[in-house]
C-alpha cells in the first residue's frame, strides 16, 4: 500500500449503479473506499408493476459473476433468447438467437429496485467501505500529492482527502463541472418515453427493437409476461403522447409496433427523458478519473450505456488492483493514462454503432432506407456477419477485463 496520508485510497462521488460497482470490485484489496451519495440508501420498496428496468449485456453478467453479485440477482433477472430487429413498414429484419451462440441469453432485464437494493446492502456491510450519505460535493481542488474534496454532509461541510477520485456521478456531473472537463454534446431532438406494458401474448423471452421514422421502440422481456418499453418520439410530439390517456396511448403503441405481441392490456406510469449525445473531451485529469455517465451518455438504442460504464469499472478496478499490490499511487497520472487508452477504443465503437444506428433509421430518403434495410437481410442471413453483430450487442468484442473473463483482480 502507499504510504501517503490521505483519508482515502479512493473516493467515488455517485453512488448509483457505475459508482457502487466499482466501490464492491475493489471490495477486500486492502484499500480506504469512500463513496458520497446524495440519495440514502435504505430499504427496498415494495415491487410494483411499475418497477424501472435495465438490461445488463452477457458481458455484463460475467463481470457480475467474478464480482460474486449474479447470484443474488440471477432469480430476478429476465433472459433475453432472442433479439428481433426490424424496419418498420419496410422488409428488412434481422434475428438474433441465444442458441446459436450457445449462450442461455443475450442478455438479461432486472429492475433497477433489486440492483439498488443489493448494492446498498453490500456496501453497507463492508468495513471497508465508508457511505458519505446522503452527501453531496461542494468543492474540490487537486495537486500532485492528492485530490482534496469539500462535501456538504447532512448541512455541515467537512473536508476529506483521497489518492484518486473517482466522478460516477451521472450526465450531470458535478466533478466534471468543478474541473472544468469540457463535454461535446448532440441533441436528437428526440424523447424517450419509458414505461411498463403487458402484452396479450407470451413474450417468450424475445426483446424487440423496431425502428420507425420518429426514432427506434424496443420492448424488453421482464418478469410477469410484462414488457420495458423505450418508445423513442420526436421532442414536438412528446406533450400529446403524455397526455393521452392509457387506452389512447395503448392504442397509438400499436399502430407503432405493430401485432406480433398482440393486442397490448396495460400501461403504467409513463416518464419523459430528453435524448443527447455527451462525450467528454478527456476521461481523466490529474488523481481524477471519469467512468459511466460522467464520461459518456448515449442514445438507448441498443441498450448498451449501462453496459458501457461496467466496462469502465472493470477496467479501472483492475489497473488500480494491479497497481496498489505492488505498492503504487492508484491516483498516478500514468496509471490513470492506461485506463483512458484502454477504454478510448470501447467507447469510439459504442458510440459510433449507436449514434449511426439512430441517424441511419432516422432518414428518410428512399436510397438509404433500401440500402439499411438490405443491410438488415444481408446479417441476417450471414453467420459471419450476425455473429459479429451479436458479439457486440452482448459486450464482448475488443479487449476483454479479467473480471469479463472470469478472473478475480
Amino acid at each position: 500500500m502507499t504510504p501517503r496520508k490521505t483519508d482515502y485510497d479512493i473516493l467515488v462521488v455517485g453512488g448509483g449503479m457505475v459508482g457502487a460497482s466499482l466501490a464492491c470490485a475493489l471490495r477486500d484489496r486492502q484499500l480506504r473506499i469512500g463513496v458520497i451519495e446524495a440519495v440514502p440508501f435504505g430499504a427496498a420498496s415494495q415491487p410494483g408493476y411499475d418497477d424501472r428496468s435495465i438490461a445488463l449485456a452477457y458481458g455484463t453478467r460475467r463481470i457480475f459473476e467474478t464480482m460474486g453479485l449474479w447470484q443474488p440477482l440471477a432469480d430476478h433477472a429476465t433472459p433475453i433468447r432472442n433479439i428481433h430487429i426490424s424496419d418498420r413498414g419496410r422488409f428488412g429484419i434481422t434475428r438474433l438467437d441465444a442458441a446459436r451462440e450457445r449462450v442461455d441469453a443475450l442478455g438479461y432485464v432486472i429492475e433497477n429496485r433489486i440492483l439498488g437494493a443489493l448494492f446498498g446492502a453490500m456496501l453497507a456491510a463492508r468495513p471497508d467501505i465508508d457511505l458519505l450519505s446522503p452527501a453531496t460535493l461542494a468543492g474540490l481542488q487537486v495537486d500532485r500529492e492528492a485530490a482534496t474534496v469539500t462535501i456538504n454532509d447532512n448541512g455541515a461541510e467537512r473536508t476529506v482527502t483521497t489518492l484518486l477520485l473517482v466522478g460516477a456521478d451521472g450526465a450531470n456531473s458535478a466533478v466534471r463541472r468543478l474541473l472544468d472537463i469540457p463535454a461535446r454534446r448532440w441533441d436528437y431532438g428526440q424523447t424517450a418515453i419509458i414505461s411498463n406494458v403487458t402484452p396479450g401474448r407470451p413474450h417468450l423471452g424475445t426483446a424487440y427493437e423496431r425502428f420507425t421514422d420518429s426514432g427506434p421502440l424496443a420492448l424488453l422481456p421482464m418478469t410477469d409476461n410484462r414488457c420495458s418499453l423505450v418508445w423513442t418520439a420526436r421532442n414536438e410530439d412528446v406533450d400529446t403522447l403524455m397526455g393521452l390517456g392509457d387506452v389512447e396511448f395503448l392504442d397509438a403503441l400499436q399502430q407503432r409496433f405493430g401485432y406480433r405481441l398482440g393486442r397490448f392490456e396495460r400501461i403504467g406510469t409513463r416518464h419523459a427523458y430528453p435524448l443527447s449525445l455527451n462525450r467528454v473531451a478527456a476521461h481523466v485529469r490529474s488523481r481524477v478519473a471519469l467512468i459511466g455517465n460522467a464520461a459518456h451518455t448515449l442514445h438507448p438504442v441498443a441498450g448498451q450505456g449501462f453496459n458501457l460504464g461496467l466496462r469502465d469499472v472493470a477496467v479501472l478496478a483492475e489497473i488500480v488492483a494491479q497497481t496498489t499490490a505492488s505498492g503504487g499511487d492508484p491516483g498516478a497520472q500514468a496509471v490513470l493514462q492506461r485506463y483512458a487508452q484502454w477504454r478510448r477504443g470501447d467507447h469510439q465503437r459504442v458510440i459510433a454503432f449507436t449514434d449511426s444506428l439512430v441517424r441511419i433509421f432516422s432518414n428518410p430518403l428512399p436510397p438509404i432506407a433500401w440500402a439499411r434495410n438490405l443491410g438488415l437481410l444481408a446479417v441476417d442471413i450471414l453467420p459471419a456477419a450476425k455473429h459479429l453483430l451479436t458479439r457486440h450487442t452482448m459486450g464482448l468484442s475488443g479487449r476483454q477485463t479479467r473480471l469479463a473473463r472470469g478472473l478475480r483482480l
